[in-house]
């Protein structure tokens, strides 16, 4: 599944924050926009595995 991500530049402390809107909660960071996404990937899988583990339906996907 491919879930929409949104990238943003940290303009406090350097670097980029990255969130999930499909999956609330689930947000990350990196010092370059490749980390940052790369992280974000992390935590979708973690969140994702963690819904599955526990039963839970995962959330729709919008395709555009």
């Amino acid at each position: 599944m491919k879930y929409r991500v949104l990238l943003e530049p940290d303009l406090e402390a350097g670097g980029y924050i990255v969130s999930c809107p499909a999956l609330p909660g689930c947000h990350s960071q990196g010092e370059t926009r490749e980390a940052a996404l790369a992280n974000i990937r992390d935590a979708i899988e973690g969140v994702l595995a963690s819904l599955k583990n526990r039963n839970l339906p995962l959330p729709f996907v919008e395709l555009l």
